[in-house]
């Protein structure tokens, strides 16, 4: 596909307000409008929206990786989509907002060597572990680093828990599972039970095992509790990895950050005398303790480093009436980049994860634009940076905001929004949080839907998108998309179709756009997403935080707080 520069935006976006106009392959009825009247001419599309998706997960974007021609590309078209709608750029004129990062290019030695009690153990890169660091140096040498199973490597004093207690990691590598305490064993009574905490993410597993002084922390990969298969481990923590910059060039961080599998955890802990599942158990008990395994490690990493800035995509559709108040829509636009072949393509296009999210964050800008009320509150679209590597652009929007963070009202994210038709349920993650779940059932009533909380609350969906950086500093938060029950085949087939991407496609080369897929579903929740936000944005008042939230209390700070950028 041919990429389109600023200068032929123009032609291609009257091309799709064209193709909008009653001829999406999905029609308004199909996609589940009824009660809305002004469905039928909002601008929003299943076609408009593949158009989209067919440009940015194009072979020509080479996979939408920051610090690659593929941002270039993507950032050039975003920004241009939104200059030809009429959209205004960010407040200091520019469409962009730089996001200073540091890429680190690891090459790990090929293997890991393993040596104390019984024979040696020799553990393989790619078969048996991935490893990075954030360490801005030539070469990271461990050598002799004695291994410590650390529990699931959480210190949570709201939980009562502390996998370090009386452990000094100082020279040493953790050894670490991942999800929290209680998962596997099915414990309701720990943690959050059945649903994932912030403590059971690996970003937070690698910042803890760094605060403890660690020179190394591998996570054991498992694929139910972490969610996605270890070929995603493979794809995400090859090559190039970006992180924030920072003062000390990442020398507060761990030498070395990586995962093992389960397979290699397990041999790893019969050479050290131990049984898995024994020790699996005992970190699921209130009071466990870490255990020297009175084995060490000995491995290497050698690195390039650059240090240049990214991009996020900021444009603004100014309020009528109160102007100084936002409305957020954010989606990010990164993906993989080229990386490994896999059946001879090694192009991660990210054609539902997540040019999906940035097409419809496109069609709402244009429902806006073209609406003949305009919206008394500011309409924000924010398409971020590097979601995939710890969503670093929106994090550092949180930190450095372009439009006052007590005076947003609330974001509303889309990220890898379902290609598979139509669907009865709107799937809520994070239901209960805020009254924006009241905002999403009226809007699903609009199109007879019904509203459910995450199904899968055990896989973080909470803590693995963009809306959580918002949510961190205060900002109610939506991430609501269907996923459960198909408007015309139903609940198995929605399953069906979940689980094959999660396998087959999810961080692969294969998830690509095609012309086959049903975008009649990305068409309903991008209008309801809309919908909401021009309800949003006709409102005097904020919607807040539920009691029992952690997020309550940050916002009524900085409510409370003069306005600041």
């Amino acid at each position: 596909m041919r990429f389109y520069p600023a200068s032929a935006a123009a032609a291609l976006l009257g091309l799709l307000l064209a193709g909008c106009q009653g001829n999406s392959t999905n029609s308004t009825a199909d996609a589940g409008s009824a009660g809305s009247s002004a469905a039928a001419n909002d601008g929003i599309s299943a076609t408009v929206i593949g158009q989209h998706i067919k440009q940015l997960a194009s072979d020509e974007f080479q996979g939408r990786k920051p610090f690659t021609v593929g941002e270039t590309k993507t950032t050039e078209y975003l920004a241009a989509q939104f200059k030809q709608l009429g959209m205004q750029p960010g407040p200091d004129g520019s469409y962009f907002q730089q996001v200073p990062l540091v890429e680190i290019n690891t090459t790990p030695a090929a293997t890991m060597q393993i040596s104390g009690k019984g024979q040696p153990l020799t553990l393989r890169y790619q078969q048996d572990f991935v490893a990075v660091t954030e360490r801005e140096q030539p070469r990271i040498e461990l050598n002799n680093s004695a291994l410590v199973f650390a529990g699931y490597g959480v210190v949570a004093p709201d939980y009562q828990w502390n996998d370090y207690a009386g452990l000094d990691v100082k020279g040493k590598t953790v050894v670490v599972l991942i999800n929290d305490p209680g998962f596997v064993v099915g414990d309701t009574t720990l943690f959050k039970g059945k649903a994932m905490t912030y403590y059971g993410r690996w970003t937070y597993k690698y910042e803890e095992a760094a605060r403890q002084g660690a020179a190394g922390v591998i996570i054991v990969h498992d694929t139910r509790p972490a969610s996605y298969p270890w070929s995603v481990v493979q794809s995400s923590w090859s090559g190039s990895q970006l992180f924030p910059q920072s003062d000390d060039k990442g020398a507060s961080k761990c030498a070395l950050e990586g995962w093992m599998t389960l397979d290699a955890a397990k041999r790893l802990m019969q050479n050290a005398g131990q049984n898995f599942d024994a020790l699996q158990a005992a970190a699921n008990k209130p009071g466990f303790r870490p255990v020297p395994l009175g084995l060490n490690l000995t491995t290497s990493l050698t690195t390039t480093t650059r240090r240049t800035a990214s991009k996020n995509v900021v444009a603004m559709l100014p309020g009528s009436e109160r102007p100084e108040e936002y409305i957020l829509y954010s989606a990010h636009w990164d993906h993989l980049g080229i990386g490994p072949a896999v059946q001879g393509d090694s192009i991660y296009n990210g054609a539902v994860d997540n040019a999906s999210g940035c097409a419809a964050l496109l069609n709402i800008a244009q429902a806006f634009a073209q609406a003949k009320e305009k919206p008394k509150r500011s309409i924000v679209f924010l398409a971020v940076t590097g979601e995939e590597q710890g969503l670093l652009g929106s994090a550092y929007y949180a930190a450095h905001p372009l439009f006052p963070l007590n005076k947003t009202v609330a974001d509303l994210n889309m990220d890898a929004l379902a290609d598979f038709g139509p669907m009865k349920d709107l799937t809520v993650v994070g239901y209960g949080q805020s009254e924006l779940d009241d905002y999403a059932t009226a809007a699903a009533k609009e199109q007879e839907r019904y509203i459910v909380p995450d199904q899968t609350p055990e896989q973080g969906h909470f803590f693995r998108s963009d809306h959580f950086s918002l949510a961190h500093v205060g900002v109610p938060a939506l991430y609501a998309s269907g996923r459960l029950e198909s408007r015309a085949k139903g609940k198995e087939f929605a399953r069906e179709q979940n689980e094959a991407y999660e396998a087959q496609h999810y961080h692969q080369p294969s998830d690509e756009y095609s012309p086959d897929r049903d975008l009649g579903g990305m068409e309903q929740d991008a209008r309801l997403l809309y919908r909401i936000g021009q309800r949003l944005a006709g409102e005097t008042t904020f919607p807040q935080w539920k009691a029992g939230s952690e997020f309550k209390a940050i916002r009524e700070k900085s409510l409370a707080e003069k306005p600041r950028t």
